[in-house]
């Protein structure tokens, strides 16, 4: 899948990376898939560091304690179509399930939290070829256990999987960028 974007006009910086302006520091939910950059990109804004788990088929996942601490990486627990557990390290090349994901409610009353606009998720999406060699690099250091057999064929399902979701969330009329690179201006889904 190839996302269709734009570079976002209006940014502000954030100790030198660029956000979109519509998008308020407390807010940025930070994910993508394995070695695209989701740490550098929260240290580097000074976030909370420690990558978080969320299984996006549990009911009300958005209201996880997690989420308390932003700006945060997440890393999503999918669910695809024909497999029945929610999919974190072996990732099929296959459509994610829409109709397993919880989506957040949308807003109905006036004093309602608007769940669906609460964060601003912040997708770092390079490209295979970058993941691949930034994990075969971290391999040889020994300190991610999933970078021990590194196949190019399964990052380009998990890095399909997560544009798949970027894509689900923008049309669900969730807040939605694309990073290529933790340093380039961020893109909006068209």
């Amino acid at each position: 899948m190839q996302l269709t974007t734009s570079p976002v006009e209006h940014v502000y910086l954030r100790h030198g990376i660029p956000f979109p302006r519509k998008h308020h520091y407390r807010l940025i939910v930070i994910t993508g898939p394995l070695g695209s950059g989701k740490t550098t990109l929260v240290e580097n804004i000074h976030g909370w560091t420690g990558e978080a788990y969320i299984d996006l088929s549990k009911s009300t996942w958005w209201r996880n304690p997690l989420f308390a601490f932003r700006p945060r990486e997440v890393h999503f627990g999918i669910p695809f179509e024909g497999i029945q557990k929610v999919t974190v390290d072996q990732w099929p090349n296959a459509l994610i399930d829409k109709s397993r994901i919880a989506l957040p409610p949308r807003k109905n009353y006036f004093f309602q939290i608007d769940w669906r606009r609460k964060f601003a998720l912040d997708f770092q999406l390079p490209s295979a070829e970058s993941i691949h060699a930034f994990r075969t690099k971290r391999a040889k250091l020994g300190t991610h256990r999933l970078d021990a057999h590194l196949d190019k064929e399964q990052i380009r399902h998990e890095l399909d999987a997560y544009q798949q979701l970027a894509q689900y969330f923008h049309d669900s009329g969730m807040k939605v960028c694309v990073r290529r690179e933790t340093q380039q201006t961020p893109e909006f889904i068209d």
